[in-house]
């Protein structure tokens, strides 16, 4: 394998500036459009789908391949305007509301406007609240307090702001000295990143891969039907390019790339799992294969829409996820070098 450390290092900076983008499922055309120019800037031809995601060809012959990775993130969107002018919230995908609480959030209108906001607890004082450690958090006691004076619904309506508006989350992007990464949304903007820089190593080193391969950035990953369409017919065989999952019972850390063998979906396909076992294991790259016990992939929207594919499921080791979430540039070495053999 060629000189891949400039590859590594391109690929944590994409990271870095995905996360900072605002994509929850439903609003991700700024993500789209940051892809599809980074991919023309490598004279690579990137192509949006009716649906919205992000379609690559890396080049190759035979046997076609699909890496995926998803765009979209957890997010909110304004379920009503209160009497006070405070937002009541929907979630968009899966997260305990403790781990949103305290977070500064944008809101998004329709007509492209942006404000700021914070999610708090209602009567969040604990000066004024003695029962606030004990209530519980779900979408009626928390709320948005957006950054501007309102008290009333008519207030709130004046700014633009109206029910079904988008909510981001500040993702807090962090890299330390130790090579750690840490921010919201890591799920699964590590993986795209790390696609991205896998493609400008396949381009600049004129690389032809071992059979044709494609990139696919979907957009609905975290409401369950990303990989539901936008894959190529003659594909045969797909991997999906997410997080790998820290926990009790599972091996992986934050410096190993994680090889899922089973996860909520039931096995993945075994031909394609022992491959990547085994190149991992060739490569001598920090790996570990685990069971993941809540999660689910773009692989099995996939396969629910009819695709008679062999699939399989890799990632960085990821901590903490659907939260603040953190992992590591070793995690981001050890799934690029994985891909990079993998496909060549």
């Amino acid at each position: 394998m060629k000189n891949t450390q400039k590859y590594i290092d391109y690929s944590v900076n994409q990271i870095l500036s995905l996360c900072k983008i605002p994509s929850p499922t439903g609003f991700t055309k700024k993500i789209t459009a940051y892809l599809i120019k980074e991919f023309e800037n490598m004279n690579n031809k990137a192509v949006s789908t009716i649906k919205g995601s992000v379609l690559v060809e890396l080049g190759g012959r035979g046997s076609p391949l699909l890496l995926a990775a998803h765009v979209d993130t957890l997010g909110a969107m304004v379920r009503t305007v209160k009497s006070d002018g405070r937002l009541r919230i929907t979630k968009i995908g899966g997260y305990p509301e403790n781990n949103i609480e305290g977070e500064n959030v944008i809101i998004h209108t329709r007509d492209n406007q942006e404000y700021t906001g914070t999610v708090q607890m209602i009567n969040a004082s604990t000066h004024a609240n003695r029962e606030l450690n004990d209530t519980k958090r779900n979408d009626s006691t928390i709320e948005v307090i957006i950054d501007e004076k309102v008290a009333k619904p008519q207030d709130v309506k004046k700014l633009g702001i109206r029910n079904g508006d988008f909510i981001s989350f500040d993702p807090r992007t962090i890299l330390t000295e130790s090579g750690f990464i840490k921010s919201r949304h890591l799920d699964d903007k590590a993986s795209a990143g790390i696609l991205i820089g896998l493609a400008k190593y396949i381009k600049e080193n004129k690389i032809t891969p071992s059979r044709k391969v494609y990139l696919l950035f979907t957009t609905y990953e975290e409401v369950g039907h990303g990989g539901s369409a936008g894959i190529p017919e003659d594909v045969e065989e797909m991997v999906a390019v997410d997080m790998g999952v820290i926990g009790t019972d599972l091996e992986c850390n934050e410096q190993q790339v994680s090889i899922c063998a089973k996860d909520s979906g039931g096995p993945y396909d075994y031909d394609t799992v022992t491959r990547l076992i085994k190149t991992a294991e060739t490569e001598k790259l920090n790996h570990a294969v685990d069971i993941y016990p809540f999660y689910g992939s773009d692989v099995w929207t996939a396969l629910s829409s009819g695709k008679d594919i062999k699939f399989g499921l890799i990632g960085p080791g990821i901590y903490a996820s659907h939260g603040y979430e953190r992992g590591h540039k070793e995690g981001i070495e050890n799934t690029f070098k994985l891909l990079a053999k993998y496909i060549t």
